[in-house]
């Protein structure tokens, strides 16, 4: 009997074994199956973040259209406004350095009508003509030669033709009627001109 008994224990304990085991890997399984179940949710809640809709896509593309739209629009303006403004004060130098000839032939205008002395009047107005000509050179202005040259439709522009006072100047500038300038070897305008022919 006592052989009875100790198998008897140890069939129980046995199955006791084999009923642990199960519940372990019952347990085991169970955990398992929370795990996925957590990994499947989380995998959901990631996949809208990762794939926004066609809406989401829509709406994004909208607003960073908008934005560069209105930056480009405000870069518009204000290149705009800086252009007006330097044109408006582009020539502010060229003008400050002509007002010293401009108070000279306002000068002379006083004078001339209380001189007695014509050549001193001629001398002043002949003073503030080489004044106002440095000031031209200084800008890189000079004057077009035309007189006994060759016509040329690049710097001059013909008026009217005359009958050539000799051979020599037929085809050639006999007048100008009006100077023509260069600025920085650029036509600034053009020479009016009558020619020989």
């Amino acid at each position: 009997m006592v052989k009875k008994l100790e198998k008897a224990e140890k069939q129980q304990d046995k199955k006791i074994k084999v009923e642990e085991t199960v519940k372990k890997e019952q347990a085991q399984k169970e955990v398992e199956q929370e795990e996925t179940a957590e990994e499947a949710e989380a995998e959901e809640k990631e996949e809208p973040k990762k794939e926004p809709t066609a809406e989401e896509k829509l709406a994004e593309l909208q607003d960073r259209y908008l934005r560069l739209s209105a930056e480009y629009d405000n870069f518009r303006k204000r290149t705009l406004k800086e252009k007006i403004d330097l044109q408006k004060s582009a020539n502010e130098n060229l003008l400050e350095a002509i007002l010293p000839v401009a108070d000279d032939f306002d000068r002379a205008m006083q004078s001339v009508d209380e001189a007695i002395d014509i050549e001193a009047v001629k001398e002043g107005m002949k003073l503030i003509s080489g004044k106002f000509h440095g000031f031209l050179n200084q800008q890189g202005v000079k004057e077009i030669g035309a007189i006994n040259k060759e016509f040329n439709t690049d710097l001059h522009e013909a008026i009217t033709k005359i009958p050539a006072p000799s051979k020599k100047l037929k085809g050639k500038v006999v007048d100008v009627v009006q100077k023509g300038y260069f600025l920085n070897d650029k036509v600034l305008r053009f020479s009016k001109v009558v020619i020989g022919e």
